[in-house]
């Protein structure tokens, strides 16, 4: 990895790079993003961009964890104060309403980077088990807090319950993207609500 910034300029800058970076890959696509397209928007210089980063591959590894962040941010905030089965499915809701209100453009933020880069190497690839690790990980805390409250019954599997809810709001957003209908997403978060209301205890 590049050098770490140790004054404000210097994380701005650093900042802005990776910022441009998401910005020209939502554009343009990952293969189509070069160094030189990030220089030239970001406004800096070759020493510049190398100080920071070690290179193409390192830039865009960190424009992916800069993009999962706020992803992560949200759903952490969204799941902190759920009490109910009934609180989750307003957070499904809410997920719903959100996709159309985007025209079901775009899909998924990090499900875009992972079709793009995942296969690159395997070091981009562990930079992607770690954001799915981090989204995952309020929503766990979340059915293992409904679990110690009797929501949920204590012989359920809350890390399987947990994936099967990544996995319909995965599949439920490709869909929803490919066909430009959110009740796509909301199918799919259907049935995660029925795996749900499975668990109950």
């Amino acid at each position: 990895m590049g050098t770490a910034p140790q004054t404000a300029r210097g994380r701005a800058t650093r900042d802005r790079i990776v910022e441009t970076a998401a910005t020209l890959v939502r554009q343009h696509g990952v293969a189509a993003t070069s160094l030189e397209m990030v220089e030239s928007a970001a406004g800096v210089g070759r020493s510049q961009m190398y100080h920071y980063f070690d290179g193409r591959d390192d830039l865009l590894r960190a424009m992916a964890t800069s993009t999962a962040n706020p992803v992560v941010d949200r759903a952490a905030a969204a799941l902190a104060d759920v009490q109910s089965l009934a609180d989750i499915d307003t957070w499904f809701a809410s997920l719903v309403d959100a996709n159309a209100q985007s025209g079901s453009v775009g899909g998924c933020p990090i499900g875009s980077l992972v079709a793009q880069m995942a296969e690159h190497d395997d070091q981009t690839r562990k930079v992607f088990v770690d954001i799915f690790a981090r989204w995952e990980e309020p929503l766990v805390a979340c059915l293992q807090r409904l679990q110690r409250n009797g929501v949920l019954r204590t012989d359920i599997a809350v890390a399987d319950v947990a994936g099967a809810i990544m996995a319909a709001m995965q599949g439920g957003l490709l869909l929803a993207q490919v066909r430009r209908d959110p009740d796509q997403l909301r199918r799919a978060l259907t049935g995660a609500q029925a795996a749900l209301a499975a668990s109950a205890a």
